[in-house]
């Protein structure tokens, strides 16, 4: 005859199993979910075999420590990796990932933020936020990530150094932890967590030489729908209709999130904003000014729309990122005086952002 353990000694067990820094793969620690899910013995591991979702830790949240795992990768495209300090709706938070099928090149992997249900990796992008390293994919590949307030580290596979240094995003806050699978099934085995074991070793994260003279801060509206902006001579009932006083300003020296002020899928139909800044001139002159965005624009100064564009993921070539620069242009016709520039910025996924600068500034100024 089976006797059920007291409720009490559950708990102790799974406390002092946690206290190990092991944490089984099962219902007790986890909430699993996925399209399907299969606990097996694979490689010499007891691992999980994920389908299309993710893992998120039961009754603890993590603020500082060591966070490890094991992961089983194919050339196939995927973005397993794990997601710590998130919010309760696993909204806002950071995180670092894999690209399983970018194996040795620059961009293989990420450290970026959740920033309201957006991972921005077209703004947080090159050396200072990704490594190269040659996956394996007939073996597991150990992943250890280090986090000490504001700061963490990644190892790759039990290096003694850290492949990668960054400074983390959000307030320093306890959150939520999630091991995340693939969008093809993935086996993750081992999983540990060390909230005592956060020390850093060599922290000399790689600093981005800022844009100068970039806009350094743009006005933002309610969101609308982009289909809004079809018709250009129905523009000006769009524009009246909007509703503003957000603000968003410049960051890493490159470009403003949108993100920080606006959800996009926050049960509100839309998916655009208008960023707007008010130029003042001091005579009738035609200026070069140099912007980019993400994903989709439509620029419109004083009421009159003058370029429509798309920078979306994969849109210029197969392996385009959509990352945010300098990458377009526009001749402004200012008047006299005012001027007021409206970018509507449309977002599907991967950030919303927007910057600009005059490539020759004398004779105008920005008005706030």
């Amino acid at each position: 005859m089976k006797t059920a353990l007291p409720s009490f000694l559950v708990f102790f067990f799974i406390q002092f199993t946690i206290s190990q820094n092991i944490i089984p793969i099962n219902t007790s620690n986890w909430d699993i979910q996925a399209e399907s899910y299969e606990l097996i013995h694979y490689n010499g591991k007891d691992a999980i075999y994920i389908d299309k979702g993710s893992l998120f830790l039961k009754d603890t949240k993590f603020l500082n420590g060591t966070i490890e795992f094991d992961l089983f990768l194919s050339e196939e495209r995927m973005y397993p990796g794990v997601f710590f300090r998130a919010d309760d709706e696993f909204n806002n938070g950071e995180q670092w990932f894999v690209r399983t099928h970018l194996s040795g090149l620059e961009d293989c992997n990420q450290a970026a933020p959740a920033t309201n249900g957006i991972t921005p990796f077209q703004f947080y992008f090159g050396p200072k936020y990704s490594f190269a390293y040659d996956y394996k994919y007939d073996d597991w590949t150990h992943v250890k990530i280090v986090v000490n307030n504001d700061k963490a580290q990644v190892f790759l596979d039990h290096t003694e150094k850290p492949n990668l240094s960054w400074n983390l995003f959000h307030e320093t806050k306890a959150g939520g932890l999630m091991i995340r699978g693939g969008r093809v099934p993935l086996h993750i085995a081992d999983i540990k967590i060390d909230k005592n074991n956060y020390e850093l070793i060599d922290f000399n994260p790689i600093e981005n030489k800022p844009i100068e003279g970039l806009i350094q801060e743009w006005e933002v509206s309610d969101m609308f729908e982009e289909k809004l902006l079809l018709d250009p001579s129905k523009l000006k009932a769009v524009i009246d209709n909007r509703k503003w006083g957000r603000k968003i300003v410049l960051e890493e020296g490159t470009a403003a999130n949108i993100s920080r002020v606006q959800v996009l899928r926050d049960g509100t139909p839309g998916e655009t904003v208008f960023a707007k800044i008010t130029i003042i001139s001091d005579k009738d002159q035609i200026k070069l000014f140099n912007f980019g965005y993400s994903d989709r624009v439509v620029a419109i100064l004083n009421g009159e729309a003058i370029y429509k564009g798309n920078n979306g993921w994969r849109t210029r070539d197969y392996r385009y990122l959509g990352t945010i620069g300098l990458f377009d242009g526009i001749y402004l016709n200012l008047i006299k005086g005012e001027n007021i520039l409206l970018m509507a910025v449309s977002e599907s996924f991967g950030g919303w952002l927007i910057t600009g600068k005059f490539e020759n500034g004398n004779g105008v100024a920005i008005s706030n």
